[in-house]
């Protein structure tokens, strides 16, 4: 097996033995772990992806974590509850379709019942920005048609359409 010299400066040698004491003393096998995840991110970032994490479960408790591009989004708000849906395409090629519902009926008042407290918190109240409770879930689907039924119309044709055109066409003119 061929051996490879690296030189650490004295400033990230203890960088190097939090490491090594991380991975029970094999410091190669750490930075091999380490090299391949720098490069499947470097790379993904390169063409286009980035990191996306988000929140699953009831009110959000966990999260998850892939490499994919936003394909589209879609919001609505009606008198029982607000939702959030966004369309993903993974590294991998699959689609990654994220919902979060907040019903109305399960809005968190933080103020025990003071209803003036509530008013004062017009962000909350207006519903700027994310709500943080509700149902959060994340389906993943082989192909652009297993989302047809399952999302807005329009959505479903927006996401469709950047699939099968690219988003950027370079015209040479």
């Amino acid at each position: 097996m061929p051996n490879k010299t690296v030189y650490v400066s004295d400033d990230d040698l203890p960088l190097f033995q939090r490491a090594q004491e991380l991975v029970g003393g094999n410091l190669s096998g750490a930075i091999v772990t380490a090299l391949r995840r720098f490069i499947e991110l470097e790379e993904g970032r390169q063409q286009g992806y980035e990191e996306v994490v988000l929140r699953v479960g009831h009110n959000g408790g966990r999260q998850v974590r892939f490499s994919g591009v936003l394909l589209g989004e879609f919001r609505d708000i009606n008198d029982q509850h607000q939702q959030h849906i966004r369309v993903y395409r993974s590294r991998k090629g699959k689609f990654a379709l994220h919902m979060q519902t907040s019903a109305w009926a399960e809005y968190p008042t933080d103020s025990g019942g003071n209803w003036i407290k509530d008013l004062t918190n017009w962000r909350k109240l207006l519903g700027v920005g994310d709500p943080d409770w509700g149902d959060f879930t994340l389906d993943i689907y082989d192909s652009v048609t297993d989302l047809k039924g399952r999302i807005p119309n329009n959505l479903y044709a927006r996401v469709r359409d950047i699939v099968e055109h690219p988003q950027i066409e370079d015209l040479d003119i």
